[in-house]
């Protein structure tokens, strides 16, 4: 009954989506996008999968965001692909998982659709505490993808908000500490060019799947003036229409940078 229903919808929402699509480029889109991908988990159990496939699922999801993101010509693509925290799971699940870290690093690097496209490729967070295969793998990605500008796709990867700050005010210290610069030169500036995400714009939309409604220590420094959206589809589920309807959303308001 569930497939005859999805049938029966699919052309109506295939028209929709073609609709709300000619709407939004009309008007303007983010620069740059945040999106904190959740309910790999979540889906891989309400249909009876190990954890592993929800999140080759959404790797699949993933793909497509960053298309219909450059259809849109939005430049800037950070997703929240493992926090810190995520450490914490079992070594069952953990393995694939960087197992398919480093196979999704080792592609990006070798795609004909990256060069075409001009995309840089970069990683953000504490690759340090990833094994070495997997850095390696970013930092092929990185080196084949460095000298292009047209699209910029950060993955961050053993990555968290705070810890990001601690890492700034470190850098920072030591600086002070060497006389390079005075404790006065400590500006918001300074500590944003000592974050990971130094050279890149704070996004201007942070989408979040899953139904949860909360940052989990992701970009706290930049995302000062972003606009939130949250939407209750698990992420290896959802659409082009669910990501349009979030850049609709983002037209829809009027951004007071503060007030």
């Amino acid at each position: 009954m569930v497939e005859v229903v999805r049938r029966f919808l699919s052309p109506i929402y295939k028209v929709y989506e073609k609709r709300l699509e000619r709407q939004i480029r009309k008007g303007p889109v983010p620069k740059h996008l945040a999106v904190i991908m959740d309910g790999n988990r979540r889906y891989a159990e309400s249909l009876g999968l190990l954890p592993f496939e929800g999140h080759a699922r959404g790797k699949t999801t993933l793909e497509k965001l960053s298309d219909w993101s450059q259809s849109l010509d939005i430049h800037y693509l950070t997703v929240y692909a493992f926090s810190l925290e995520n450490f914490n799971r079992s070594k069952e699940e953990l393995d694939p998982l960087m197992d398919l870290f480093e196979e999704s690093f080792r592609n990006a690097g070798d795609d004909p659709r990256v060069h075409k496209n001009k995309i840089r490729v970069r990683a953000i967070g504490h690759r340090e505490l990833l094994p070495r295969r997997v850095v390696e793998a970013i930092e092929y990605a990185e080196s084949k993808t460095k000298n292009y500008d047209n699209f910029n796709y950060n993955l961050a990867v053993a990555y968290g908000g705070r810890q990001e700050l601690v890492r700034s005010m470190k850098i920072i210290g030591r600086k002070i500490k060497s006389g390079e610069i005075d404790i006065d030169n400590i500006d918001v500036d300074l500590i944003s060019s000592n974050l990971y995400t130094s050279g890149l714009p704070d996004p201007d939309l942070i989408l979040r799947t899953s139904g949860e409604e909360r940052i989990s220590n992701f970009l706290l420094w930049q995302l000062a003036y972003s606009e939130l959206y949250f939407t209750d589809v698990f992420w290896p589920n959802m659409r082009k229409i669910d990501f349009l309807r979030a850049i609709r959303s983002f037209q829809q308001r009027k951004r007071r940078l503060g007030h």
